[in-house]
């Protein structure tokens, strides 16, 4: 007879993939062993081992989940009944709280994505590409001009999440400058400079 998955399965292992996170995002992936995340879950490695067949098994879910909460706030935003530009402007906004709320997944997504096992880095690399996918449509709805210069929207799209994508290293949730109105800003700078800004032939 299979054995039933406890009531709480899920919840313990959103706890090991939340320890998991802090923990590799200050040693990196190959600095922390199932023992260091044992110790910091204050369990045994053997009830690691039982919730997760690997330690590549744990770095994905660290990063599959982030980059899924980005995926599930970009697709709903995408469809919303705003202007292409309003709809930036809170893309922005999700995108922020959420790097906020996951600092350190941030930080391992854009560091040891590399150490995952190349499928499932393929994973990862696909809702990453959706993500722009999706960034692109807004800025061509936006600057109609990018809708037939398709070599220019991909830039776009990344000279945006440069603008973001690496405020966890700096910004400071509790600061005197919240991060909505980083956000803001950030959009702000963007949109202001992509209606305005001549686009090279």
């Amino acid at each position: 007879m299979a054995r039933t998955q406890a009531a709480d399965f899920e919840a313990r292992r959103a706890a090991i993939v939340e320890k998991a996170a802090a923990l590799y995002a200050e040693r990196g992936f190959l600095g922390a062993s199932i023992a260091d995340l044992a110790r910091a879950c204050r369990t045994s490695k053997s009830l690691i081992y039982h919730y997760y067949p690997s330690k590549e098994d744990i770095l994905f879910d660290v990063m599959h989940s982030h980059v899924h909460s980005l995926l599930d706030a970009a697709e709903r935003i995408l469809g919303a009944k705003e202007s292409a530009a309003d709809r930036l402007r809170t893309l922005t906004l999700e995108f922020m709280k959420l790097y906020v709320g996951a600092a350190s997944r941030q930080r391992v997504l854009l560091n040891e994505l590399d150490q995952l096992p190349k499928a499932r880095r393929a994973v990862i690399v696909g809702i990453q590409r959706r993500l722009i996918d999706i960034v692109e449509e807004l800025l061509a709805e936006i600057r109609g001009d990018l809708a037939t210069r398709a070599p220019l929207r991909w830039p776009s799209a990344m000279l945006y999440f440069g603008m973001i994508n690496w405020t966890h290293t700096w910004m400071d949730a509790g600061g005197p400058v919240r991060p909505e109105r980083i956000a803001a800003l950030a959009a702000n700078i963007f949109l202001d400079g992509l209606v305005s800004a001549e686009i090279p032939r």
